[in-house]
């Protein structure tokens, strides 16, 4: 068992764990317009649901403003049903293909409720991490009981599984507070 494989292979998975984790709070709405709100969100389109993106470009011209500029007319409705129907809270309107959303500003009450799902979201992410932490110092047992590994070298590779998973809970929690100061912010 080549160790260095083995730690490249955690931090990729372990990125994969980051990486959803901002994704998933590029959709939390804070005060502020971004395109990352409307992108996660499907579009019931010729048959089938499709990303936002797809169906359209998703633009930013105010601070409180996002449009949608539907490349099909007759997608238009499409669209505006599935912004109306997310729980994103927002009332989409339309001029032609170009739907408007409004993006009004949070009521305290609802900015702390989006830091819990923040901190659940960011909770679930470091579960992901610890799990992977958990599988490789698992593997690294019955490699040290198969005698492919002395027990040094199985609590020397058990030690740098753990500062990478520190590495990326630490991340997490700088991600975590980063998105805790958007949301409340005014």
């Amino acid at each position: 068992m080549e160790f260095e494989a083995v730690k490249a292979d955690i931090r990729r998975r372990m990125e994969g764990a980051l990486d959803v984790l901002l994704k998933e709070f590029g959709g939390l709405r804070t005060g502020r317009a971004a395109t990352s709100l409307l992108e996660p969100l499907m579009v019931e389109a010729y048959g089938q649901p499709m990303p936002m993106n797809q169906v359209g470009t998703i633009g930013v011209p105010e601070p409180r403003m996002l449009t949608v500029q539907v490349w099909d007319k007759g997608l238009v409705s499409a669209v505006e049903k599935s912004i109306r129907e997310s729980d994103l809270g927002l009332n989409p309107s339309n001029d032609g293909q170009l739907v408007r959303v409004p993006i009004p500003p949070l009521s305290e009450e609802r900015r702390v409720e989006i830091t819990k799902i923040a901190h659940r979201y960011a909770e679930e992410a470091k579960v992901a991490v610890r799990n992977v932490r958990r599988h490789c110092l698992d593997d690294l047992k019955k490699a040290e009981k198969s005698g492919d590994i002395s027990q040094d070298q199985q609590r020397d590779h058990g030690q740098e599984v753990q500062e990478v998973t520190d590495e990326f809970v630490g991340k997490m929690d700088e991600a975590l507070s980063k998105k805790e100061q958007e949301i409340m912010q005014v």
